[in-house]
């Protein structure tokens, strides 16, 4: 039976008396997984920003009527032209409203189907932004400005102002930053805007709304739906956009195939419209566990070769331990508790070190026009990452152990004994 008391107690004891070896192992572990922290916390922060600089601003599904030519050309219909091959030239568009038909039974619909979050309409217009004898072509959007915020963190992206300022405001508008910029407005000015037949309207700025895109800051600007379809002179149900919120964005893809089959209207889900950009966040995710891994790793083989060299400068006590009456495996086991004990130390002072230095970065300073809200570098604080950390480390400390602990195992102390 194994008398695990006097095992930890010699696995101690060489511990102690081995301090600067001891030292150099954990050493080891902490720095390797203090940097594997530090970096996978970082890096992950820094992904998470950039997902959501697009993200928080793209709706799971878009609904909207598209111009597209017909794919049915009146030569189609003529029977005698059926098993040929048809070639038809300079083909038009065909004639469709922007305002999407039911759009208000549609938004009920979406609204009580139990996978989608929220859906807010909204109605875009092309307006010109007049300052004195200068027109400057843009887009006016109709929004019910509190949806919005709740469902795509529309308020993380308004500056010198508020969602609800908009909305208490009938003639408000959130303009974009570049405009303002361009025009030297202010928040409580106002601003007068054109319609594409002459009509002007003044509107009050409420604030000013700063995505981080310059041609979206330089020409787009929000205001109450209500606000739009009077500037516009359309009815209430005039809406030209649906955005959808799902509470499990895999189902994006499938939804907006049956949403434009069930609507007959264009269904454009968020892979579809950010393909590029989700190649770009997936080679960047790809890299950052990579070189995490890495990290890891490496830290591996050096506990490995320290705790190698600690298990050879420890042949004379393995050799009278033997000789006294330990077995083999009671040989293995106090050098595995060993590399156990270095590995949880080691490791919990690397979680220790990689999670202040985490918050070393998350303190330091960090602007970028592109969110606003955003003073400091993002850090993730996930707290898988830290398992991981530790788990990895007394894996590799007991495969670091392992291998000259299971040689050890098999020594012949007189071989040793009569060396010495």
């Amino acid at each position: 039976m194994i008398n695990w008391s006097v095992i930890l107690n010699i696995a101690k004891t060489h511990l102690v008396t081995k301090m600067k070896s001891t030292a150099t192992a954990a050493l080891g572990v902490t720095f390797g997984i203090g940097a594997y922290i530090t970096m996978i916390s970082f890096m992950t922060g820094l992904n998470d920003m950039l997902d959501g600089l697009v993200l928080n601003q793209t709706p799971h599904i878009h609904l909207y009527n598209e111009i597209e030519p017909s794919e049915t050309q009146p030569i189609s219909l003529y029977d005698e032209f059926e098993n040929s091959m048809n070639v038809v030239h300079s083909i038009r568009p065909r004639q469709i409203q922007k305002k999407i038909h039911n759009a208000l039974p549609i938004l009920n619909y979406l609204k009580q189907d139990k996978d989608v979050k929220g859906a807010t309409p909204q109605l875009q217009a092309q307006i010109f932004y007049l300052s004195g004898s200068i027109e400057l072509s843009g887009a006016l959007i109709g929004i019910n400005v509190m949806e919005e915020t709740r469902l795509s963190s529309m308020g993380d992206y308004i500056v010198n102002g508020t969602p609800e300022a908009l909305k208490n405001t009938d003639n408000g508008i959130l303009l974009g930053s570049g405009l303002a910029e361009k025009m030297s407005l202010s928040v409580g000015d106002r601003v007068q805007i054109s319609t594409v037949g002459g009509a002007i309207f003044p509107l009050k700025i409420v604030g000013f709304y700063q995505s981080g895109v310059a041609t979206v800051d330089n020409s787009q600007s929000f205001a109450n739906l209500k606000t739009v379809q009077r500037i516009m002179g359309e009815a209430q149900n005039y809406i030209t956009d649906i955005n959808i919120r799902l509470n499990d964005i895999s189902l994006a893809p499938t939804l907006a195939k049956r949403l434009q089959k069930q609507f007959m209207v264009k269904a454009t889900d968020i892979n579809e419209a950010n393909a590029q950009f989700e190649t770009g966040s997936n080679i960047r995710n790809l890299i950052t566990y990579a070189v995490s891994i890495t990290l890891l790793i490496v830290a591996g083989f050096g506990i490995y070769n320290i705790l190698n060299m600690l298990i050879y400068e420890k042949m004379k006590d393995i050799a009278i331990l033997k000789a006294i009456g330990f077995s083999g495996l009671d040989v293995q086991l106090i050098f595995m508790s060993q590399a156990m004990i270095i590995g949880l130390v080691g490791g919990g002072l690397g979680l220790i070190i990689g999670y202040v230095l985490s918050r070393v970065i998350d303190n330091l300073a960090f602007e970028t026009s592109a969110l606003p809200t955003i003073t400091t570098y993002p850090v993730s604080y996930n707290l898988g990452y830290y398992v991981v950390g530790l788990v990895f480390a007394l894996l590799s400390t007991f495969v670091a152990g392992w291998l000259p602990s299971a040689k050890a195992r098999r020594i012949d102390p007189v071989i040793i004994i009569r060396g010495t």
